[in-house]
Formats: C-alpha cells, sequence, structure tokens
C-alpha cells in the first residue's frame, strides 16, 4: 500500500495563532524552584504513579524519552507548525486499576494510563482531554499539551481505558469500550484537579476540557453529563453517537459499498459527504474507511457479523485496513433494538452544561461535517443551549492535518484555529469577551495557514 507521506496507514482512526504567551489577566504565578513539592504529588485512585522532574514539558524536550511517544501522534499535525519549548515542570505517568491489557506504554501492558504535567509556572488551570482514534496518552503532546504548557495550564490526557483497533474487545456487553472512555476521562478530570492542588497548594481556578476526534466527542460528552467539572470546552471535530443516528454506522456502509464496487459517487453524498473532498477519498479508502467501520460496528453490534472482524481487527497492516464484505450492507436503522440500546448508553443529547466551541473542516472525509457537527449543533441549539455553543466551520480543513503535508494546495492544518478558539473560550469564560458568531472560517489574512487563524475577528456574538 503507497499512502501518502507523513500520515501513518493507521493515523488517527478516529482521531493557529502564532505562538503566544498568557495575557496579562491570566499571566502565570511563581510556585516556586523547579519541582516544587514533588514529594507531595498524588494522583488519586491510581495504582502506579511515577513522578518525574523535566527541565522541558514539551515535546520538543521530550523527543526520544520515555515521556512522550510520537509515533503516536503522527499524521495529526502539519510538519511545519511550530511548536513552544521550555517549560519545566513535574510530569508524572501512571495508571488507575483496570482488567484490560491494550497498552504496553512504559511496558506495563496496563489500561487506563494516565499523564500529567504539572509546570513550575502556574497560571491556575487545567486542560484535560482523551486520546483521539484509538492512540493512547500521549497522542496529542503536539497538538494540545505543548501550547496550554506553555500558556501556563497544568495538562491531563487519558488512553481512554483501551486503545488499538482490537479496542472493541473490551469489556463484557456491547458498548462497554467507549462507555469506558467516558469514565475515564471522568476519573482523570478529578484525579488531575487533585493533584495539581498538592501540587500548588489550591484547585484550579479553571478547568478545561479539549480533544480531537473521538476526544471531541469526550469534550461533548462531559459537558453534557459534568458541567460541574468543567468551565468550558473545545471540540474538535469530534465522534456523533446518537441513538437512531446520524453517525459513523450510518455514513461509512457506503464507503465499502463503493470500495467493493457496489455504490458509486452519489451514495457517498447522500450520506453527508462533501463535493470537492473526492481527492481525499482514495486515500481514506485505503487507510479509514473499512477498518473504521467494521470495529465501531463490532463495538456496538457484534452479532451482525460475528466472523469479521472476529477476535482480532487482523494481524497485519492489510488485515487491519480491509474492511468486512458483509459492511457493504450494513443498515443501522433496521438492527434491533438491543443495537441502538447499546448505542444510546453512550449517545450524544446536545444538553452542554458549559460553553462549548466546535470546530470541523468542510473537506472532513472520515467524520463529514454534514452528519456530525452540523447535526450536533442543531441538537444543541433543540436542546435549548445554544447561548452556550459557538460553530465555526474550517474552510480546507480535513480530519488529520498530517494530509496538508501531501496536499498543501488544497487543504489547511485546523490546529492553529484551535488555538485561536482555546484563546477565545477562556477569553469568553474568564473575561465574559463575547465569542465571534457561528462562521466559516477563510485564510488568515497574512497567508500563514501553518500558524494563524483569528477566529476573533468577527466579534459579533449569537447570544
Amino acid at each position: 500500500m503507497r499512502l501518502p507521506r507523513g500520515v501513518p496507514f493507521l493515523a488517527a482512526v478516529l482521531t493557529a495563532v502564532t505562538l503566544s504567551t498568557p495575557s496579562p489577566s491570566v499571566a502565570a504565578a511563581d510556585t516556586g524552584a523547579h519541582c516544587a513539592r514533588k514529594e507531595r504529588v498524588r494522583v488519586p485512585g491510581a495504582a502506579v504513579q511515577r513522578s518525574t522532574c523535566l527541565p522541558d514539558l514539551t515535546t520538543t524536550g521530550l523527543a526520544g524519552t520515555p515521556y512522550t511517544d510520537l509515533a503516536d501522534q503522527a499524521g495529526l499535525t502539519a510538519s511545519g507548525t511550530r511548536a513552544p519549548s521550555g517549560v519545566p515542570g513535574i510530569q508524572v505517568d501512571g495508571y488507575f486499576p483496570d482488567s484490560s491489557r491494550f497498552n504496553a506504554t512504559h511496558g506495563w501492558r496496563h489500561d487506563a494510563q494516565f499523564v500529567i504535567r504539572l509546570p513550575d509556572r502556574w497560571n491556575g488551570g487545567l486542560v484535560v482531554t482523551g486520546a483521539p482514534g484509538t492512540r493512547k496518552q500521549y497522542a496529542t503532546d503536539k497538538a494540545i499539551s505543548d501550547r496550554v504548557l506553555a500558556q501556563g495550564y497544568a495538562y491531563a490526557a487519558t488512553d481512554k481505558g483501551n486503545s488499538g483497533t482490537d479496542f472493541y474487545l473490551d469489556g463484557k456487553r456491547p458498548g462497554d469500550a467507549v462507555a469506558e472512555w467516558n469514565a475515564r476521562t471522568t476519573q482523570l478530570t478529578r484525579a488531575a484537579r487533585q493533584a495539581a492542588a498538592r501540587r500548588y497548594g489550591h484547585a484550579p481556578r479553571h478547568t478545561y476540557i479539549a480533544g480531537i476526534s473521538n476526544g471531541g466527542y469526550l469534550t461533548r460528552w462531559q459537558l453534557e453529563n459534568h458541567p460541574e467539572l468543567y468551565d468550558g470546552g473545545v471540540d474538535w471535530e469530534g465522534a456523533l453517537w446518537t441513538e437512531d443516528g446520524p453517525g459513523l454506522l450510518t455514513s461509512l456502509p457506503a464507503t465499502v459499498a463503493r470500495s467493493l464496487g457496489t455504490a458509486g459517487d452519489e451514495d457517498l453524498y447522500a450520506v453527508g459527504f462533501a463535493r470537492g473532498s473526492e481527492f481525499l477519498w482514495p486515500y481514506h479508502e485505503r487507510a479509514y474507511w473499512g477498518v473504521t467501520q467494521k470495529i465501531y460496528r463490532a463495538e456496538f453490534d457484534p452479532a451482525y457479523d460475528r466472523h469479521c472482524p472476529g477476535p482480532t481487527a487482523g494481524s497485519s497492516p492489510e488485515e487491519i485496513l480491509a474492511p468486512c464484505p458483509s459492511d457493504a450492507t450494513y443498515d443501522y436503522a433496521a438492527r434491533p433494538a438491543s443495537v441502538h440500546r447499546a448505542v444510546a448508553r453512550v449517545a450524544l443529547t446536545g444538553r452542554i452544561g458549559k460553553p462549548l466551541i466546535t470546530l470541523h473542516g468542510d473537506l472532513d472525509t472520515l467524520l463529514p461535517k454534514a452528519a456530525d457537527s452540523d447535526v450536533y449543533a442543531r441538537m444543541i441549539d433543540a436542546s435549548g443551549r445554544g447561548r452556550l455553543h459557538r460553530y465555526y466551520t474550517i474552510r480546507g480543513g480535513t480530519h488529520v492535518d498530517g494530509l496538508y503535508d501531501t496536499y498543501p494546495d488544497r487543504l489547511r492544518p485546523i490546529l492553529p484555529c484551535f488555538r485561536s478558539a482555546f484563546d477565545v473560550l477562556t477569553g469568553w469564560v474568564e473575561r465574559g469577551t463575547p465569542a465571534p458568531a457561528d462562521h466559516t472560517v477563510g485564510e488568515p489574512s497574512d497567508g500563514d495557514v501553518l500558524d494563524s487563524c483569528a477566529l476573533a475577528e468577527q466579534a459579533t456574538s449569537r447570544g
């Protein structure tokens, strides 16, 4: 298989403004000597934890060490994106009690692994995330951790309790693996807040959640179900799960049928894929569509085809990426009520309880926005929570920024807009600065799509 340069074969299966310093109103406070109070840091509920004093908590300083995993980040960011560095502090790696063993990081072969980073100079805030796709706890170090650490935030990330393309084997009932993602994110948020309090002497003044793809889904779910834990969130192309659709299981079967020659382009347009995204379809056919459909269908509807994927998604890249032929005719609407109940356990409602900013690329070819964030925005409005939501479409954005390296003339990275959205969110929450009204984001005025995206240039709010 020949895939575009810079994007690995399993990159982000469900998966800026110019770097800046904190504004004076949230300037980082001096918390004492380097790694002060390290001995006091404890993560409540952790079965294992290891605290390490490091001269730089960013990927610039951690590359080549056991404290990050660049391979697990591959494909999520464009190669030319600038990254901050020089953030000293404490890193805590560990895991909570769990019975599954998909995550071999640190040689532990134990799931529910987490990382917590506590910078020496702290601005009083905490940012929490869950891994995108089927990745692990270091997956968003470049995309999220580096920037928020440089701004003075503490940072915490979870592997969601299971990882890899065999994640659907975790749990006893259909939907258990995904349900665990939500529980592990809640667990880490509570524990990280207490760990920060022990390091700095008081709990975080503000706690935010943000995430990419499955991490965006977690952001949505947490703000619906545990708004008391957070002050707001940024949802970067989050996955949508609803009891009766739409969602992955209603859009991806058409892609499998197309790959097998039993469906055409119009069938993909009908389930939400954007016209103009066709140049991305061959890559997604090889690297995303088949594997994503079969592993999530196996998670929620294993009885549909017990032989594919079976006890593993595959033992080679070719086997893992190959679709199940039976998925070409998968009809979620016609499946038994028990399948819909499994999805309902993790479904979104739109009833967010804290401010949320959603970003979605108009060329997303894994989670097409017409069948995902457009729908979720309507759900939020229907629930009467529209005043808490802002929705920005990124023109030229697709599901993973690494594809920009292959198509720089057709795509733009979303990461710069994520950074801008996070700044807009904190201004909205902490200073009452109105967030811009929903709009489509074009290219920055300076033409620097790798590091610029000024969402706040439009200051009219919808509520």
